[in-house]
């Protein structure tokens, strides 16, 4: 198979960082229009009783998904040193490593799941009238969980080798596969929650059988190969060590979030539907940030791995002007046309008027987080996700909680919760720029330079 593999360590910055980042933030559409389609087939045909089921598991899945997702970065990171180093060996027992705890941790979290579930629902208060439809669909959803590590990971994999155009295109078969399986499901056999249930495992499904075909198929030594999978401890410890601090943090900007959430939900239904239309616009704007610190957590693993410490400093410049100039574009339409944006989400005028408001006092600070997103991936490329992921705890939760109960004692509306994300938007930001600017992080490559060194005089 001829794969796209692109080598990082040469060539134009910008155009490498551009062509990379645009398939990521093709696949983050993707995902939300996933999203969106499985809402629209579960609230207009089985009802707000199976609406609310799934909405209610929200928080399990999503801890699910950014749990792996977190590894899949650790395994991704450790691929790209290697593969910019041309460790040939190492990368080939970092791929087959990474395949033996695929199986591992999801056959562990699939039992552990099907068992808790029941547990685990009562303890986020689950309503007694919706605990069956619940308790139906996350345990079926929980069987899906090899089907999601495996592509995670592979995605993974794929991307750290430099090619983030496959990963999207197996996604999206994986989407459309899932339009069609929602309706059968639901629509010709009548299955009901169980219906979506199986539609999302259908579609995992498929997106995972592609991306582990790809791997199985590269025509270079370092393929996949089923007679090869095995944990070797040393490579194990060096993806948790990555891969946990960034699951960490991504459970905790889920946490931080479910805060703030609980606190609009004691203002009233307009400012809960105001806040909702709120974060479907902000998703406009962290999706391209995502894209590029993604981007450059490659570029910058590739590079270092090659022991390009120089091109790896201009990526995160050239990350940083791309990720913020587009930041504020995006920012400058929300804030010369509120209403009209807000007018997409809703068409309850106070609604949004309220959506607007919170769009003025925020937007034109989020180039901020743009800088957290860039910096945080380039240290994440580093082989350093503990210090990103204690900016995230001491910032996203400690000042968050700290700042949202001092606002809400003088300003007890949505503008005083609104207040709360630019300033910790601006905490978070100093954080992560006096840690990147200590330099410690680039003294973190898992790579013996020295063999790099025997590669080229082999070479020569």
């Amino acid at each position: 198979m001829r794969e796209k593999n692109n080598d990082l360590t040469q060539g134009s910055i910008f155009r490498g960082l551009f062509l990379f980042a645009l398939p990521l933030l093709g696949s983050s559409l993707i995902q939300q229009m996933y999203n969106t389609v499985d809402l629209m087939f579960v609230g207009n045909i089985l009802g707000k009783e199976a609406s609310a089921a799934v909405g209610s598991t929200s928080l399990l899945t999503v801890c699910i998904i950014g749990f792996f997702n977190g590894m899949g970065t650790g395994v991704g990171v450790i691929t790209s040193q290697y593969f910019g180093a041309k460790q040939k060996q190492s990368l080939t027992d970092t791929i087959h490593t990474a395949a033996g705890l695929t199986i591992v941790l999801s056959a562990v979290v699939i039992v552990f799941g099907w068992i808790a579930c029941p547990v685990l629902l009562k303890w986020i208060n689950i309503p007694d009238n919706i605990m069956g439809l619940a308790l139906t669909y996350i345990r079926i959803y929980f069987l899906s969980v090899f089907s999601i590590v495996s592509y995670n990971i592979s995605a993974g994999i794929l991307r750290a080798l430099g090619n983030s155009r496959s990963p999207m295109t197996y996604q999206l078969i994986g989407r459309i596969a899932n339009v069609f399986a929602n309706a059968f499901f639901m629509c010709v056999l009548k299955l009901g929650i169980a219906g979506a249930a199986l539609a999302t495992l259908l579609s995992q499904t498929v997106a995972a059988v592609l991306t582990l075909r790809h791997l199985c198929m590269l025509n270079e030594e370092y393929r996949l190969k089923l007679r090869k999978i095995r944990i070797i401890p040393s490579i194990a410890r060096r993806i948790f060590i990555i891969g946990i601090p960034e699951a960490v943090r991504s459970m905790l900007i889920t946490l931080a979030n479910l805060i703030v959430q609980s606190q609009i939900n004691m203002l009233g239904v307009d400012s809960m539907a105001a806040y909702a239309a709120y974060c479907k616009a902000e998703g406009f704007l962290y999706l391209p940030q995502w894209a590029v610190g993604q981007a450059n957590t490659t570029f910058v693993g590739q590079n270092l791995g090659a022991g390009k410490v120089e091109r790896v400093e201009k990526s995160t410049r050239t990350a940083l002007v791309m990720g913020i100039g587009i930041t504020m574009a995006i920012s400058a339409v929300v804030l010369i046309f509120p209403h009209q944006v807000f007018r997409l989400f809703s068409n309850e005028p106070d609604i949004i008027s309220l959506g607007a408001k919170i769009g003025q006092m925020t937007f034109g600070f989020y180039f901020l987080y743009a800088i957290v997103e860039v910096l945080s991936g380039a240290i994440r490329g580093a082989g350093k996700s503990t210090p990103p992921m204690v900016v995230s705890l001491i910032n996203m939760c400690g000042v968050r909680l700290i700042v949202l109960k001092v606002a809400l004692m003088f300003i007890p509306t949505v503008n005083g919760i609104a207040i709360v994300f630019p300033i910790t938007w601006v905490t978070t930001s100093l954080s992560i720029a006096l840690y990147y600017k200590s330099g410690r992080w680039k003294n973190s490559s898992v790579v013996n330079h020295n063999k790099i060194e025997a590669v080229k005089a082999e070479e020569c």
